[in-house]
């Protein structure tokens, strides 16, 4: 996905009266050689101790396409779905609760603008979750319920500078993707800022926003993942590096190589020569990985996503390196089994795209969430007959009661530590 521009409400708000510059400790930088092609499959029960597929309740009111934005609430699994343009509310077994969409926000007499929203973000305010909605001048607060609580003008929203941010353990030290700094009329932008409330707020790789306009930048959805409660992995545009965020530092935590044939020009951020045509340059290299996404670590194991132009199912590209034994494993190689009730865990093995196009959507008190359709599902089903002669509650009432055109089913994934 090109990244010409960033939500210019949200990067022009990201602002601190002081900060730094920070340097980058590559002292402990591990460098990884890495050839995805080589990766095995492995049995669904050498990577993961739980599997639970959880079906989301299909009603009429309830009824929805992709899950494009997911987060889990007081047990709740609050999800929005660019389709239909809704937010949906389930609670932890997968029942239907209720349902937020623009019907939800209605407009002021006057303010002739169709109600429009694109995601959700949660705000705790005196210890209370709401799900906060922006729709261009105004901001919508809801109850878990999906409840109207209160809206607010844009210009009075309390928490203008946070939406994004990523919290540590540590309640005064937070990271702030896109973090502005201003002194006096001069403002230097950096990719991310430690604030800590006792001390100086500090920088970290600064550029120029007019860089959206004069060139292309190549990613993949986030550039923070955050697998600890005292770590936050980072990943720069057109980099293999990954680097670790702690609470007083930034480092480079691992320098990644791949093979040529599917690795970017050592100069493809240097020579003038890509500026403006590095989307044509990978157009014409399709095999060339142009970002990492889904980088977590979790015990000995990290869990990484590639993104090239090409769309090559047999290149693997959802990968997860373990650092005890050097081995590399390809998620969609894994091979259901007894644990899984012979089902896939992702459906990156069949016809179908989500976790290509996604991966693994949360990472969550030890859990990984993923999701693939009720097509798929029926269609893996009919694949594994015979192998399995009973499905848990949950899922026998499904596929007596459903069909390929019900609501997706969550995949909760307990990974094993080493």
């Amino acid at each position: 996905m090109k990244m010409r521009a960033l939500v210019l409400a949200y990067l022009f708000s990201c602002t601190a009266a002081w900060a730094q510059q920070g340097k980058i400790d590559s002292t402990e930088m591990l460098t990884l050689r890495i050839d995805p092609q080589a990766a095995h499959g492995a049995a669904v029960s050498q990577i993961f101790s739980e599997v639970e597929f959880i079906p989301l309740e299909t009603t009429k009111e309830s009824l929805f396409g992709n899950i494009n934005h997911f987060k889990i609430i007081e047990d709740k699994y609050i999800i929005f779905d660019y389709d239909t343009k809704s937010i949906l509310i389930f609670e932890k077994d997968g029942k239907y609760k209720t349902k937020i969409n623009a019907n939800n926000m209605q407009p002021e007499k006057d303010d002739k603008n169709k109600t429009e929203f694109y995601s959700f973000f949660i705000e705790k305010e005196n210890n209370t979750n709401y799900i906060v909605v922006f729709t261009g001048p105004r901001i919508f607060y809801f109850d878990l319920a999906g409840k109207l609580v209160k809206k607010i003008m844009e210009k009075d929203y309390p928490n203008r500078y946070s939406t994004r941010d990523l919290k540590f353990a540590d309640p005064n030290t937070i990271v702030r993707p896109d973090f502005l700094k201003k002194k006096g009329k001069d403002s230097t932008y950096y990719e991310l800022g430690i604030i800590n409330k006792n001390k100086d707020s500090i920088g970290y790789f600064p550029y120029n926003t007019s860089r959206y306009d004069s060139d292309e930048f190549w990613g993949s959805g986030p550039r923070f993942y955050q697998s600890s409660p005292n770590e936050v992995f980072y990943l720069n545009y057109h980099s293999y590096d990954i680097f670790k965020v702690r609470p007083a530092s930034v480092s480079l935590a691992y320098h990644i190589i791949f093979p040529a044939a599917n690795s970017l020009p050592n100069d493809f951020t240097t020579n003038p020569v890509y500026v403006k045509k590095r989307g044509e340059y990978l157009r014409n290299n399709p095999k060339v990985f142009y970002a990492i996404s889904n980088t977590l670590l979790v015990g000995d194991n990290l869990y990484f996503k590639l993104h090239s132009y090409g769309w090559d199912r047999s290149m693997k590209k959802a990968l997860i390196y373990n650092f005890k034994t050097s081995e590399l494993t390809s998620v969609q190689d894994l091979e259901p089994d007894a644990l899984s009730y012979f089902l896939p865990v992702t459906d990156a093995n069949g016809d179908f795209y989500d976790f290509i196009n996604r991966g693994f959507q949360l990472y969550e008190n030890g859990y990984f969430y993923t999701n693939y359709s009720s097509l798929a599902m029926f269609t893996f089903k009919e694949q594994s007959e015979g192998k399995t002669t009973k499905y848990p509650p949950s899922l026998e009432a499904y596929f007596k009661t459903q069909n390929k055109k019900s609501n997706p089913v969550l995949i909760k994934l307990k990974p094993k530590q080493n």
